[in-house]
């Protein structure tokens, strides 16, 4: 299976999904960490309307994980594998369109954006985002660190994803691995990943 077609499968969503559950679960256990609030956290959901995945998931699939605390009224939104910030594409859509442009897969440009509905324009800023703003910017920077050098910061997030299949994993373990890496969520959800056999 390519790592495109991955994208028309429930099965990439319900992991990603679970692994959102299981970080907000974990977040919502801890208190407000604003200085001198110390609330507790509710649930603060709200819905979205991504773009670019199987039209059979479940509708509570588009619900953004959020938090809210009790005290100060501030909102906390969990990191998400799901969703990348506030684009409105699912992030594995970006992030695997963007690598295939990169050259991760033969398609052509015209291909992708016909498959999964999105405009040139559209495609070549996510191209721009990682090959010249996420690599400045601070989330980057935390994360680079804890992979090789093959990584190149001007060929992400292609490089990446060819730097987590190197060690052997398939195609869906690796796109997966990849967004919780992104995500800075890979140490909360450790263990799940190997309940789900994603090694």
């Amino acid at each position: 299976m390519s790592y495109l077609d991955i994208v028309d499968h429930t099965s990439l969503f319900e992991v990603l999904r679970a692994i959102d559950e299981e970080v907000a679960f974990r977040l919502r256990a801890e208190t407000c960490w604003r200085p001198g609030c110390g609330g507790p956290l509710h649930w603060g959901r709200f819905k979205r309307k991504p773009r670019g995945g199987p039209i059979e998931l479940p509708e509570h699939y588009n619900m953004r994980l959020g938090l809210c605390c009790g005290r100060c009224r501030k909102r906390v939104l969990p990191p998400s594998c799901l969703f990348l910030r506030r684009r409105v594409y699912w992030g594995a859509v970006v992030m695997l369109v963007t690598a295939a442009v990169q050259g991760l897969q033969k398609r052509s440009a015209s291909e992708l954006c016909r498959h999964f509905g999105v405009s040139r324009r559209t495609v070549r800023r996510w191209v721009r985002y990682f090959e010249q703003v996420f690599p400045q910017g601070s989330q980057w920077q935390a994360l680079r660190g804890r992979v090789a050098a093959v990584v190149r910061d001007d060929e992400l997030p292609r490089s990446l994803l060819e730097w987590f299949s190197s060690t052997g994993r398939s195609a869906f373990d690796t796109v997966v691995r990849c967004l919780c890496f992104l995500a800075d969520v890979t140490q909360q959800c450790g263990f799940l990943l190997e309940i789900r056999g994603i090694k």
